[in-house]
């Protein structure tokens, strides 16, 4: 939803960064050139963290910016010198914000404490200097390993806000006011629908303790299924411990409160099974007024064995210190709210044994994740590693698939940027 700069969900763009290459270089002295391989590791990419912030209220930064690209790991360097990490990114969000895989849409993050920080997407790791590659039989490497690339991934940032309680009722019942006088929230307050657009959260004090209570913007019929902004709106209760509904008793805005009541009570249960079965307190609001007196009767008599009701004037104050306390008592029988459990859900790295063959035309081009390891490790002008890339393809079965593909001497094999002609 983005509406007046209160932004509580959008997608972006996040990408760890690609692993630096390993240097291929040899120690040389004055007349003694090529004496010994001393080539580094590339340095690791950096990663993409995620950290709740308490002092951050929307999502509204990101609609300015939407990508984020950790930094590329340095090169390695001669005489043994790894290459520099890259950058890390680390994006601070509101507490209660879930972090979702675009595609899948499994959650990855629910950000519940302050300061809590989870690493989503790890750099690519650096690549082997010619060093590694020595062995006994091999004193001079000369090629090195690439670095690992990464992909680029969607995520959909989505904001749950945290609160012990939520005020629900149709527009106009008075729930910015309730607020604005049992807490120090000052939402903004006026005589017209939709005056509360996003979520006002207020800290309610009862003597040495306090709960969180959440202002949630007018609700109408069919918000469950999306009309106006109902799903936008009703996302904010999910995680709320108890609800007090707010009703306007005297029926100044036409409508009649216990049908209000009903159909509010019908759109919770309707958008979720957890909605629909949290503890209700109702809160009837402007008794002040002309034709609350028999209205509340009626409330009373229908209502009155199945739910706690509260008779309040939220503009003055009148009757407000009561519910308060039978919130506060209400939320004492209550188990604290929990965070949003992660999906089982990662990113799939490379299978470095996968394989597959397709024909383009006559040729016979291998792809995978076989070839892409082969693509970091080989230089193919280098004897050494050309002998190494023959060794990999026959020990995974790569000439056997080419001969059951079809595959005869003289034709042409592609793997990665390399063309070749097949020799049995």
């Amino acid at each position: 939803m983005d509406v007046k700069g209160f932004t509580d969900k959008v997608k972006i763009f996040v990408k760890s960064g690609d692993g630096g290459d390993g240097m291929n270089s040899f120690k040389a002295y004055k007349g003694k050139p090529a004496c010994g391989p001393d080539g580094g590791d590339g340095g690791k990419g950096g990663g993409i963290y995620f950290v709740g912030d308490k002092d951050k209220n929307d999502l509204i930064e990101f609609r300015f910016r939407s990508k984020y690209y950790a930094g590329n790991g340095e090169r390695g360097g001669s005489n043994l010198c790894s290459g520099k990490s890259g950058e890390d990114i680390i994006i601070s969000v509101p507490l209660g914000t879930l972090v979702k895989d675009f595609e899948s849409g499994k959650v990855l993050f629910d950000a519940y404490e302050d300061g809590e920080k989870i690493c989503l997407l790890e750099g690519g790791r650096g690549g082997k200097g010619n060093v590694r590659f020595t062995t006994a039989t091999r004193h001079a490497p000369d090629f090195a390993q690439k670095g690992q690339k990464t992909k680029p991934h969607t995520l959909v940032l989505e904001l749950k806000v945290i609160a012990d309680v939520g005020l629900v009722g149709f527009p106009n019942v008075g729930k910015s006011t309730l607020l604005s006088k049992i807490s120090a929230a000052r939402p903004k307050i006026a005589n017209y629908h939709f005056t509360t657009l996003s979520p006002n959260l207020g800290v309610v004090r009862y003597y040495d303790n306090s709960f969180v209570a959440a202002d949630i913007p007018g609700l109408i019929e069919g918000a469950s299924d999306g009309a106006g902004l109902g799903h936008d709106f009703l996302r904010h209760i999910e995680r709320t411990r108890a609800i007090v509904h707010v009703l306007d008793i005297s029926g100044m805005e036409g409508r009649d409160p216990l049908e209000d009541f009903e159909k509010i009570s019908g759109e919770l249960s309707a958008y979720s099974e957890k909605l629909g079965s949290l503890p209700v307190i109702v809160a009837c609001n402007k008794t002040d007024c002309f034709g609350a007196e028999e209205n509340l009767k009626r409330f009373k008599k229908k209502y009155g064995r199945k739910y706690k009701i509260f008779p309040i004037a939220a503009l003055n104050g009148e009757g407000t210190e009561e519910l308060v306390k039978a919130v506060f008592e209400l939320l004492e029988t209550l188990p604290p709210a929990e965070r949003i459990p992660a999906d089982e859900f990662a990113y799939e790295e490379e299978d470095s044994t996968s394989f597959e063959i397709v024909k383009d035309g006559e040729a016979f081009v291998i792809i995978g994740g076989l070839v892409d390891m082969l693509c970091r490790n080989v230089v193919l002008d280098k004897p050494d590693s050309f002998a190494y890339f023959q060794r990999t393809l026959k020990q995974r079965g790569v000439f056997k698939e080419l001969e059951k593909a079809g595959c005869k001497e003289g034709d042409t094999v592609v793997v990665g940027d390399v063309e070749f002609e097949y020799i049995p």
